[in-house]
């Protein structure tokens, strides 16, 4: 929660192993080397329409199995309905194999690169979710330079060369390094506690310090499932003060045909990329002239956020939750009771000087909702207090980790705290849970995976209430019937905490909802109430997301929909196109009826009408109402549709009227 590592700055970031961390509550988790990223090979299906992401009326926990991409098979003709392969791609955990193959293929990669550029030093080559990559100490590589190192790859693999562990003592692996020259390599040495230390050789011809698991010779590797990916500039140790070096990216499979699944998927992705579909639509932008990282949301996309942001209110409300609206920036004094000044400073701004006293913008919003309840003193009979913001926090991002929406510098969290009672906990982390679905299923997420995270070894709290606590949490999801997987010791060191990673159409997880108990906080600000006794007591705080941040959300819903926004959520519902100019006038009227009863209605003409229908298309408007002289006479429209295809002539009214109730609905017209 506290301490947190700097991650590697990446310069540019290829499409299969994203930079992207979900946002928590208050403080956040310790950030490993590698952040968390949506699983993208686990994928259950390939949509090619989004008719197919209609919400249910509930949800499902899934476990972390792996699962199947859908391809169209190539023996049969490809119709809409047509019988489709399913490539199951196993993962790193349900594979010891695939991992000893990516492995593997890192130390080859390495052994390809030196062989082919005698001065490159070689650093660190772990295998990842999908792949494995190296960095290099070398001059920056092309695209036509990962061509002769694959070629090289496959001349090592074919050579069927073994794998050979070897043990050695801390002073003789120093002496061979140092006879190599690779300062890489001893540094890596004297990081090493344990003893002996184990090299690795590829023959007689290439070693390097590791601990394995590998093949048991290159022989062991289908060449043709392996593919170089990318490179990109990476620190050495994630520091931007040390070495920039080259990271190679590659993804290993266990057959061909793992491999093509892997690449259409990746193709899929690609064409769901929220970034591109983000200005090919109008959504947002991230201004160079403002800075990295902030973002701007421009009318479209405006409009999505406002939809989000009043659904999200309204439901919070009806649940009993009080809205918020807290400043932006406080004294840093704040910030020094809440710990954030001594464990979380280097994700923060530098502080201002305001009239001889240090301001500080704010990281996180738990803070200031502390003063809120503060302000009076409480009650037992009050509890519990619900209180929920859509809080914009700001946090300092490195350059090179920053992605799209996925990872930004200032971004608006949909933050609420409940305080309440030790016998109150299971009742509010169930209304937590079940809210959270509920907010989850109207956008099409109806398969999640859960986490319950319990003590870690280092946490604040007395074993008590620890225990009390994490039974809570376990009770309210038994109660719910989801299915979930227990971290033991994975848990904040301020309580136990429950993570729902969502689903999206390509099978990948993404983290957003988050249910934190807090134990630190309430003793940090010394926030008490009033006990049946009149007696001093502390309250349990609760820290809850559902969304995560509303901008990483908006980034997930892109990908999701492919930017094909379901009719209740599309930033523009329909579009009247007429068929000559002399339909104008009236053409005005319908879209002026339009907006008048609330519907999110735009006019085009100017261009042959079969271009305005491509041109609405590729806007991905749900709904096109053409007119022509036959409309105009009999007061109509007749309707295009992108999910339902022609849906024939209507009366305007009787169009407003679907349209209203579909949206009321949240199904097709």
């Amino acid at each position: 929660m506290f301490v947190l590592q700097k991650m590697a700055t990446i310069s540019s970031i290829p499409l299969s192993v994203p930079f992207i961390k979900p946002y928590s509550t208050c403080f956040p988790p310790t950030r490993s080397r590698f952040t968390s990223i949506p699983n993208p090979i686990k994928v259950l299906a390939m949509y090619c329409k989004n008719r197919s992401l209609v919400s249910t009326a509930s949800a499902v926990a899934t476990d972390s199995s792996e699962t199947a991409i859908s391809l169209p098979n190539e023996n049969s003709e490809q119709t809409q309905n047509e019988e489709k392969e399913k490539i199951v791609l196993p993962t790193n955990d349900s594979s010891e194999r695939l991992l000893r193959i990516r492995h593997t293929c890192a130390h080859v990669m390495a052994m390809a690169v030196q062989k082919l550029y005698p001065d490159a030093k070689v650093t660190i080559g772990p295998w990842i979710e999908n792949g494995f990559y190296y960095d290099f100490d070398m001059e920056p590589l092309t695209d036509k330079d990962l061509k002769k190192i694959k070629k090289e790859m496959d001349r090592i693999i074919g050579k069927n060369l073994p794998l050979i562990r070897e043990e050695v003592s801390r002073d003789e692996a120093q002496r061979r390094i140092m006879a190599m020259n690779e300062p890489y390599k001893m540094e890596i040495l004297e990081s090493i506690n344990e003893e002996p230390i184990t090299i690795y050789h590829i023959g007689n011809e290439w070693w390097d310090l590791c601990a394995g698991p590998h093949v048991e010779s290159t022989g062991n590797i289908n060449r043709k499932a392996i593919e170089l990916e990318s490179v990109a500039g990476a620190y050495w140790r994630g520091d931007e003060k040390k070495q920039m070096l080259q990271r190679i990216y590659g993804t290993a499979w266990e057959n061909v045909e793992q491999l093509k699944a892997y690449l259409h998927f990746k193709e899929e992705a690609k064409r769901r990329d929220h970034r591109r579909l983000g200005q090919d639509l109008d959504l947002f932008s991230i201004q160079d002239d403002a800075g990295g990282g902030l973002v701007f949301w421009h009318p479209k996309g405006a409009i999505v956020r406002h939809i989000i942001e009043d659904s999200w209110k309204r439901k919070h409300i009806e649940r009993g939750y009080h809205l918020l609206y807290t400043p932006h920036v406080a004294r840093a004094d704040l910030w020094r009771i809440s710990g954030h000044l001594d464990f979380y400073k280097e994700n923060m701004y530098d502080q201002m000087n305001i009239e001889e006293e240090l301001y500080q913008l704010r990281p996180m919003n738990c803070p200031y909702h502390i003063l809120i309840y503060k302000r009076k003193l409480n009650s037992y009979r009050d509890f519990p207090i619900r209180v929920a913001e859509l809080g914009t926090v700001y946090r300092y991002e490195l350059s090179g980790s920053l992605h799209g929406l996925f990872r930004v510098r200032g971004f608006t969290q949909d933050d609420a705290h409940i305080f309440c009672l030790e016998n109150q906990i299971k009742d509010e982390i169930r209304g937590v849970l079940d809210l959270t679905e509920e907010i989850l299923l109207q956008f099409g997420f109806n398969k999640y995976e859960v986490n319950l995270s319990t003590r870690p070894e280092k946490a604040v709290g007395d074993d008590d209430i620890w225990e009390k606590a994490t039974s809570a949490l376990k009770d309210a999801l038994d109660d719910k019937g989801w299915t979930y997987q227990i971290d033991e010791g994975g848990g904040a060191f301020y309580g136990p905490k429950i993570d729902l990673k969502i689903e999206d159409a390509l099978g990948r997880k993404w983290q957003c909802s988050t249910i934190q108990v807090d134990f630190n906080l309430p003793q940090r600000f010394d926030i008490t109430y009033i006990d049946s006794n009149s007696e001093k007591k502390r309250p349990i705080m609760i820290h809850r997301a559902v969304l995560g941040s509303l901008e990483r959300f908006f980034g997930v819903l892109i990908e999701h929909y492919a930017g094909d926004f379901p009719l209740w959520l599309s930033p523009v519902q329909a579009r009247v196109l007429p068929v000559t100019d002399t339909q104008l006038e009236y053409c005005n009227e319908v879209t002026n009826k339009l907006k008048e009863n609330g519907i999110r209605a735009e006019f085009f003409h100017g261009e042959r009408l079969p271009k305005l229908i491509r041109n609405a298309e590729k806007q991905k408007i749900p709904l096109m109402a053409v007119v022509g002289p036959k409309e105009v006479e009999t007061h109509s429209v007749t309707v295009r549709s992108r999910f339902g295809g022609e849906l024939g002539t209507m009366d305007v009214d009787d169009f407003i009227n679907r349209i209203k109730s579909a949206t009321e609905n949240r199904t097709l017209l």
